[in-house]
Parts: C-alpha cells; structure tokens; sequence
C-alpha cells in the first residue's frame, strides 16, 4: 500500500502542503481513463463547487492538476478521472483501492451556481470535457427543483471514447430532461448522431432570457460552440467556458496557465464569455 510522507497536513492547511487521501474505488471507463473515489481524512469535507479542480500528488513522483467530477452533495468522498496522457497519470492509473495519494485544494472558480438556480440550463462537454461537467450535472439532478429544464449534449471521438456510460440513463430519463449525444466517427452499432458537437445545437429550442450554458472541452470546440450558440442570439453573459489549460501549480506561482493577465487556475478556470471575449488565446 502506498503511503505519503508522515507530515501530511490538515485539508485547510496552507497552499503548498497535500493532505493524505484513501482510494476507496477504482473503476477502468476507458483504455485511457480511470475513474477514482477518494475519501477525505477524518470526515473531513473537500468543500468545492463544480468546475473547481485539486492538485493530485505522488511522493516521488509529481503532481498534476485534476478536475472535481463529483457533485458537492457527495459528503466525506469526491471522485476524479484521470486520462493516461504523461508520467504522473500513468503512475496513478496503477493505484488500487487502499492506496493514498495526496491532495491540495479545491482550487480556482467553479461554476457560481446563482448564475444557474431557477434558469433552463444548457451542458455542452466535449471529449474529456465531461469529467468537471459530471460535477454540474450531478448537483442539479441531486438539486432538480431549483434549476430548469436541463439539456445535455455531450461529443466524444467514437463510441468507445464516452465516459460514464452507466450513467447515461439518469441524463437521459425525468422530466425536464434532454440527453444527446454524438461522436465523430460511429461504428456498426452506434444508432444516435454521427458528427462533432455542433451539429447538435440547431435544433434546440432555448428560452433565451432563461438559459445558462456551460461549455468545457477542447480549445479548438469552443470558438465554433460560442458561434453556433450566438446564431441562436444567446447573449454573452448567460455563457460559462472552462479555460483548462497549462495548469500546473494551482496557485498562481508558475505562471504557465496565464493568458493575458488572466491566471485560468486562480481566475479561472470558469470564465463568463464576457470576461474572456477579447482576450487573446482564450477562443
């Protein structure tokens, strides 16, 4: 079993110093993803929103900023999934349930979810993507009379790139409910649309005055979603991007996450298109 070092600290204890955390449940989504549940020393609560992120430290190894993928209503234990892309994730998909793992944060701004209570709102997650928009969807499925009508579109690769397929079903059934999905490629057994996320927007039927939208995927997705959004005329400020890009620290230090002034890992990685409207790289 794998263990951090002996001083780890209290979950509020400062900036720089992770606390040691238990895997309790591991689960292969992917050939490339691994989900992971993580409980918290002495019932201790990792208080995020959705959107926020921790930093996932391996003693000898690294660490790496990783996105919350579990709702806040989830008490004493948070989940993650991490895609196999570099030295620290390919160490972590190797932990198994009992192993420690050190984490700092939550940090940056989530979602504020007064921007969202009491409106329709609108999910749009591509590729990996969903992993922090699991966070969001979840909240208002575990919270459903504050929040509107939610509609859910979700874009991955092919059939065998979708992430948290078992959960689908509850995306997808209840009232109030819109769940579609697309890959760009299909194969002989995939029966929904065929082709990138955008192709899903015209036909939704938006209350403009009353619709939050939250986007997170690929750089390259989001200047083409944000088109596709404003034909509809869906105004600037009811639009939220996650900016998840180059984080490295978490806390502002590095510098390697700052696009014009703006640090995605402190003033970020949410972002209202307003913000971020004329700030180079950001679309």
């Amino acid at each position: 079993m794998r263990q951090l070092h002996e001083f780890s600290t209290p979950i509020d204890a400062g900036l720089y110093l992770p606390t040691q955390c238990k895997i309790t449940q591991v689960r292969q989504l992917t050939p490339l993803e691994k989900w992971f549940e993580i409980e918290m020393p002495n019932g201790a609560e990792l208080g995020h929103t959705p959107g926020q992120f921790v930093e996932v430290s391996l003693l000898g190894v690294g660490e790496a900023p990783i996105s919350v993928s579990s709702s806040p209503t989830q008490k004493g234990r948070f989940e993650i999934c991490v895609r196999n892309v570099g030295m620290l994730t390919s160490v972590i998909q190797k932990y198994q349930v009992g192993d420690a793992i050190g984490i700092r944060g939550p940090y940056g701004h989530g979602y504020d979810l007064d921007d969202f209570r009491g409106k329709d709102v609108l999910i749009v997650a591509g590729g990996i993507g969903i992993i922090p928009l699991r966070s969001l969807i979840n909240y208002i499925l575990d919270c459903r009379s504050e929040f509107g009508k939610l509609t859910i579109l979700y874009g991955a690769k092919s059939p065998a790139d979708l992430l948290f397929k078992d959960e689908h079903s509850r995306w997808r059934d209840g009232e109030n409910l819109d769940f579609r999905c697309t890959v760009d490629h299909g194969d002989s057994t995939w029966e929904s649309n065929t082709g990138v996320i955008t192709t899903l927007i015209p036909d939704l039927e938006l209350d403009l005055k009353n619709t939050a939208v939250a986007i997170t995927g690929p750089p390259i997705m989001y200047k083409f979603v944000v088109m596709a959004l404003k034909s509809k005329h869906l105004p600037d400020q009811q639009i939220f991007l996650s900016l998840e890009r180059r984080m490295k620290c978490g806390v502002g230090k590095c510098g390697h996450c700052q696009i014009n002034g703006k640090y995605c890992c402190q003033d970020g990685p949410v972002f209202c298109l307003t913000e971020i409207r004329k700030l180079e790289e950001a679309l």
